[in-house]
């Protein structure tokens, strides 16, 4: 069939002018499937076909990623593999494309690029795909690897994006996270019986160890010799190529570590938020005092936990906060902390043995220009040295060295793993912080 007319757009064609230009295959693409025909499950198409199909059959993980996508939302919404415009650019094929119809119209649509196993997005390809994008009146390229970045903006490539356009990444360990926090028994989860199971036969295909999807599992090679320099006392410079190496590895772990955390508790767990000079002054933290930090946000945790890794003594911090009854005196609010401790103890006896050597509470004392830190075996010292000062706050602290495995790139993320899900588990999930009781109606004298 003859072609009729040039390509010029996609955003802003009628749905029939789009299946015209498939018809003269000026447009090519593939309807997504959610049983790929590829006999590969790690193959990049099948993954692509895969996981648009599911946002398709999915409602409510198609709302929530339609909504990180910045994606229109409407309910004529088209799902294609292999997208291929070959009068505009006729080398390119972008794994996957979203149409948003509306009054039969194009109203938004998404560019996919998938990348499996080890294989890293590379800046010419993003930059072809974004050009083809432009030329075709669409504002969104979205990209999904095995690479973690701190928030969706930032990409693995460190590509600056175009002026009014929207370059967005996400893990496949992210994706994952979205699909088993919806079958959690919450307010968000899925309605339709059949969209469960869905969503389950999707999970056990990404979850599984060939479909070429993994977490994170190892620093870069910066952190090893940072941790090195720093051993050895070498000067660090802001602008060493390994600090921004460690740093950029620490966000990538901390975002794991808010996802394995999400799996395990079925709520989103939030991991610090990063701007445009996060790593310029993480970078100098690291060259002035040999630390970074992060901080997780629970909902209905009783404290964000701060952690915070010192490569000088190669350790790991983790801390939450409690308050204790402000309405009685130094004695009964160490008192109180007491019992909650033991209450780990008793609830968690195991896990709680293999911490608690490592376990020291921070008591902060009002107008004091520092807090006090006990061991937890010296709890009973509390109270002699606040020296009647006013005890407004406990820190319940794990300390952990980790001698050779902070350096080691995959050690050091196995170990802080373990280390957070055994605080969780032993002390923060079980205990509480004092809340003043709501006043209550006085009889007039």
């Amino acid at each position: 069939m003859e072609k009729t007319n040039p390509l010029k757009k996609l955003v802003g064609l009628t749905l029939d002018e789009f299946n015209g230009f498939r018809k003269t295959n000026q447009i090519v693409v593939q309807p997504a499937r959610l049983i790929p025909q590829s006999s590969s499950k790690a193959d990049e198409g099948a993954l692509t076909s895969m996981f648009l199909s599911s946002m398709r059959l999915i409602k409510e993980y198609r709302d929530g990623l339609f909504k990180e996508f910045g994606l229109k939302k409407s309910r004529k919404t088209y799902y294609y593999t292999e997208a291929h415009f070959p009068e505009i650019d006729k080398d390119s094929r972008v794994d996957g494309l979203i149409i948003v119809v509306q009054s039969n119209k194009i109203i938004d649509a998404a560019f996919f690029e998938m990348k499996s196993k080890n294989n890293v997005l590379e800046n010419p390809q993003i930059e072809k795909y974004i050009k083809l994008a432009q030329n075709l009146k669409m504002d969104k390229l979205i990209t999904v690897s095995n690479e973690f970045v701190p928030d969706p903006t930032h990409s693995p490539t460190r590509y600056k994006s175009p002026k009014n356009f929207k370059l967005l990444h996400f893990s496949w360990t992210y994706l994952m996270t979205q699909g088993q926090l919806l079958l959690f028994d919450n307010d968000e989860n899925i309605e339709d019986e059949d969209q469960i199971e869905i969503m389950r036969e999707a999970l056990h295909y990404l979850e599984h160890a060939d479909s070429g999807t993994t977490g994170y599992t190892q620093m870069k090679e910066g952190w090893k010799k940072l941790t090195n320099e720093v051993s050895m006392k070498m000067p660090i410079n802001k602008n060493n190529p390994n600090i921004q190496e460690a740093v950029l590895s620490w966000y990538e772990e901390e975002k794991d570590m808010a996802l394995l955390l999400s799996r395990k508790l079925g709520v989103l767990v939030k991991a610090s938020a990063r701007k445009t000079d996060s790593i310029k002054k993480d970078a100098l933290l690291l060259s002035e005092k040999y630390q970074i930090n992060s901080v997780l946000t629970i909902k209905d945790a009783v404290s964000k936990i701060k952690i915070n890794a010192d490569f000088e003594r190669k350790s790991v911090i983790m801390s939450i906060s409690i308050t204790p009854p402000l309405d009685k005196g130094s004695k009964a609010r160490i008192t109180w902390l007491t019992k909650q401790l033991e209450n780990c103890s008793k609830k968690e006896h195991s896990i709680f043995e293999v911490i608690q050597e490592n376990l020291c509470v921070d008591m902060d004392i009002k107008n004091a220009r520092t807090d006090i830190r006990v061991k937890l075996n010296e709890l009973h010292e509390l109270f002699d040295r606040s020296n009647g000062g006013e005890i407004q706050e406990f820190n319940i602290v794990l300390i952990n060295n980790f001698k050779g495995k902070f350096e080691s790139q995959k050690g050091f993320v196995v170990s802080i793993e373990d280390m957070l899900l055994n605080y969780y588990q032993g002390i923060v999930q079980h205990v509480s912080t004092w809340v003043k009781p709501t006043p209550k109606l006085v009889d007039e004298l």
